[in-house]
């Protein structure tokens, strides 16, 4: 990847998230392919092909969640895999918060998004801890080595 291509993603990026944050549906599904291929690993079901279910996606999400704002916490890139952290926010139209987390990877070419794999998640309303969170994975409850009320710090040798 050249210089020029790796400045281009970058600003494929920035328009990205200014459209999302303008809420310009027009503005936003001009930067993807109109092949667009989207992936989200964790939930295969929600794969689909073409921009214009781009553009049905993120009609529904600015209608649904009327001052969404989005965040590129981190953009680094990786030959041509461009891998952005994001925080977005705002309050559905029926008044829940709205808070997601997640990483997106995206591959651009001459200045359109082609494909994307995401991982993106509601951040969670309430904390479930992670002996919980293994348990639900694993069926097995692991042994905590600490009281998480009561932190304990292994000792340096005097």
């Amino acid at each position: 990847m050249t210089p020029e291509e790796r400045r281009d993603a970058s600003v494929v990026i920035d328009r990205l998230a200014a459209a999302m944050n303008d809420h310009d549906l027009d503005r936003m599904v001009a930067l993807f392919h109109p092949d667009y291929d989207s992936r989200q690993p964790a939930h295969p079901g929600r794969a689909f092909v073409g921009r214009e279910q781009v553009r049905a996606n993120w009609g529904a999400m600015f209608a649904g969640v009327p001052d969404f704002s989005a965040e590129v916490v981190r953009f680094v890139q990786d030959g041509e895999l461009n891998w952005c952290e994001w925080a977005w926010h705002g309050t559905r139209s029926d008044a829940q918060s709205f808070e997601v987390r997640g990483v997106t990877l995206f591959e651009i070419r001459d200045g359109l998004i082609v494909a994307g794999t995401l991982y993106v998640e509601d951040v969670e309303q309430e904390p479930v801890s992670i002996e919980d969170a293994v348990e639900g994975l694993s069926g097995t409850r692991p042994t905590s080595p600490t009281s998480p009320t009561s932190p304990t710090r292994p000792t340096q040798p005097e």
